[in-house]
C-alpha cells in the first residue's frame, strides 16, 4: 500500500460535494454537462447559477433555463481547452439581464479531485461588472 501524506487519522471533518448539493451549497448541473460532453461531475455555486443560468423575469418567454446552462456549459469547455489543462482558470461570459441589456459575469472554474478522488469541476462567481 503506498504512503499518503495524510492518514484517516488526522482528517479533522470531510465535507463531500453529495452533501454540498444536498445542502444547497452545490448546485448539480451533470446531467447536461454530460450531454455537452464533460467526462466528470460538474456543479456550480448558486450565486453562479442564480447570475448566468436562472432565465431573468419577463425574459421567459425568450430564453429557457436549459439553454442558458448549456451556453454556460459550453463557455466553460471553451475556457477549458484554452486554458492548456489548466486546474483553475477566470473568464468572462456576457449574461443579458434584461431584454436590451447584459453585463460581464467573471466565473472561476476549478477541476480536481472529488468526493472519492475522482475528477470533478464547479464554477463559481467572481463578482460581476455591467457592460
Amino acid at each position: 500500500m503506498p504512503a499518503t501524506l495524510v492518514s484517516e487519522d488526522d482528517v479533522i471533518s470531510r465535507y463531500t460535494r453529495a452533501q454540498a448539493i444536498e445542502d444547497g451549497v452545490l448546485v448539480d448541473v451533470s446531467e447536461l454537462a454530460r450531454e455537452a460532453g464533460f467526462r466528470f461531475p460538474v456543479a456550480m455555486t448558486p450565486e453562479s447559477f442564480e447570475t448566468t443560468v436562472s432565465v431573468p423575469a419577463g425574459l421567459e418567454d425568450r430564453l429557457g433555463e436549459r439553454w442558458r446552462l448549456w451556453d454556460e456549459l459550453y463557455l466553460t469547455s471553451c475556457a477549458g481547452k484554452m486554458s492548456g489543462g489548466a486546474s483553475e482558470l477566470t473568464y468572462k461570459v456576457r449574461v443579458q439581464v434584461v431584454a436590451n441589456r447584459a453585463r460581464d459575469i467573471s466565473l472561476k472554474k476549478h477541476c480536481g479531485p472529488g468526493a472519492q478522488a475522482t475528477a470533478s469541476s464547479r464554477s463559481c462567481c467572481q463578482g460581476t461588472t455591467e457592460g
